[in-house]
């Protein structure tokens, strides 16, 4: 299946005080601990972002279409630049994200599902999916009602959700704050 992988670095993030996607964890730039997990599996990687942070990778980098929109502004602007039919989208702030996981998703996705994601029985993962070109439609209506829940987007187009085990949400946590990341760095060490 052929895949475009995009990395929504959404903005400048209020709890962590600098571009998320740049914060470092084990001195390497969360962005970077993501691309390297995606690699193995394909080097059609592009950033969603208009900071100028993240020139220094050599990545083609496309700014929000619509501004402020979140994670739906993101995704839209993602697959409206596609070429592809199917999709990685992930946010920026997954550092354990592994490869592994991203096979898992990109196997198990099949072609009938709008969306497909990781799912335990008290959490689902909404910005580690496979997102197809063909819900831009829904994506468009969404941002016009101004519908940015990305679990409302779930519910409107015919998604697939994979089973995890709760301990397997470790490696899909986003990381919001400074606190957040001091954990991680805990429990790793």
């Amino acid at each position: 299946m052929k895949t475009t992988v995009f990395i929504l670095c959404g903005g400048k993030s209020s709890r962590m005080q600098s571009e998320k996607g740049l914060v470092l964890f084990q001195k390497k730039p969360f962005v970077e601990h993501i691309i390297q997990a995606i690699l193995p599996i394909t080097d059609q990687i592009k950033l969603i972002t208009d900071s100028q942070e993240y020139d220094y990778l050599e990545y083609e980098k496309i700014p929000d279409l619509v501004l402020d929109k979140g994670p739906i502004g993101g995704i839209y602007t993602a697959l409206t630049h596609s070429e592809t039919e199917f999709n990685l989208i992930l946010s920026c702030d997954i550092p354990l994200i592994s490869t592994e996981l991203l096979k898992e998703l990109i196997s198990k996705h099949t072609e009938e599902a709008g969306i497909t994601v990781f799912a335990s029985e008290s959490k689902t993962h909404p910005l580690i999916g496979i997102y197809s070109k063909k819900i831009l439609p829904i994506l468009k209506t969404a941002i016009e009602n101004d519908e940015l829940k990305m679990m409302d987007l779930l519910a409107k187009v015919p998604h697939q959700i994979i089973k995890i085990e709760e301990s397997e949400n470790f490696p899909l946590t986003n990381i919001n704050s400074a606190d957040e990341l001091n954990d991680l760095n805990i429990n790793l060490s």
